[in-house]
């Protein structure tokens, strides 16, 4: 289970709690959301806030970012994984060019038996 000791220390506890979780996405709930994004970026706890959405997978506006934000960062996150995988991979002695030539010249016909067939099929 993950720790919310950092709760007694935030912001947000003083504010109305449905300003941190609006309905919709314009007008008043805009207007809210920027609002508790003001809290956020004067709190003290916003980095573990936001380590405890991301990690929870909250909604609402949580370490000064609303659900949309956060899913772009586990996006962005998911993706500097992915090319720190493909680095490490490089780095063990074989390229993904090395990889996908040996593959592709794997799976290309032999010319030289395919011109052997047809002359043998236009000698009979």
């Amino acid at each position: 289970m993950l720790s919310m000791e950092w709760l007694e220390k935030a912001a947000c506890t003083e504010e109305d709690p449905e300003l941190f979780f609006p309905v919709g996405t314009a007008g008043p709930a805009a207007r809210d959301t920027a609002a508790a994004k003001e809290v956020c970026a004067q709190c003290e706890v916003r980095v573990q806030c936001l380590a405890w959405a991301l990690k929870a997978g909250e909604s609402g506006v949580w370490g000064g970012t609303c659900a949309e934000e956060r899913a772009d960062l586990r996006r962005k996150a998911q993706w500097s994984h992915a090319v720190r995988s493909a680095r490490s991979a490089r780095s063990d002695g074989s390229s993904p060019s090395s990889r996908s030539d040996r593959s592709s010249r794997s799976s290309r016909p032999d010319r030289s038996s395919r011109s052997a067939r047809s002359a043998r099929s236009a000698a009979t």
